[in-house]
């Protein structure tokens, strides 16, 4: 599993030109999940995600987790996320979990974490989506399952 992380001022995604979900401050979190993904590495993820201590401070430094600045969180899937491009110029996504799977553990991830932060926007897993966001920093992390 992959977690791209962002922290925002503000994230939003649309999709067919309707507003699906916006948050204030806090994380967008696209998330790609791989074919040996379950619950048990969701579970991992979520709390390495709630506990990353990537806001700032009084003083400037990275101190702070989304519950410490009763921050919002979008989650919005992204296969893509496991793009293997070794060979070619075309990405190959055999990495990725299959759908129908992949859809489940979407909404269990999205399901744990709702009740433990301020507000959780979400993207329609499958759909053509257009996510904005205004980055804070920027700062970026890549979290992944390998390596936690």
């Amino acid at each position: 599993m992959r977690f791209c992380i962002q922290v925002v001022k503000e994230a939003a995604v649309d999709i067919e030109g309707v507003r699906k979900s916006s948050i204030g401050p806090g994380m967008l979190v696209l998330c790609g999940i791989g074919k040996e993904d379950d619950e048990a590495v969701a579970d991992k993820m979520i709390a390495k995600l709630l506990k990353m201590r990537i806001f700032s401070d009084s003083n400037g430094k990275t101190n702070l987790s989304i519950a410490d600045i009763d921050g919002e969180i979008l989650l919005v899937s992204q296969f893509t996320l496991y793009a293997d491009c070794k060979h070619g110029n075309r990405p190959s996504f055999t990495d990725s979990m299959g759908p129908q799977r992949a859809e489940e553990l979407y909404n269990y991830i999205a399901d744990s974490i709702r009740p433990q932060v301020k507000s959780l926007g979400t993207g329609v897993f499958g759909a053509d989506m257009q996510v904005s966001l205004i980055n804070d920093g920027p700062f970026t992390v890549i979290l992944d399952s390998a390596a936690i």
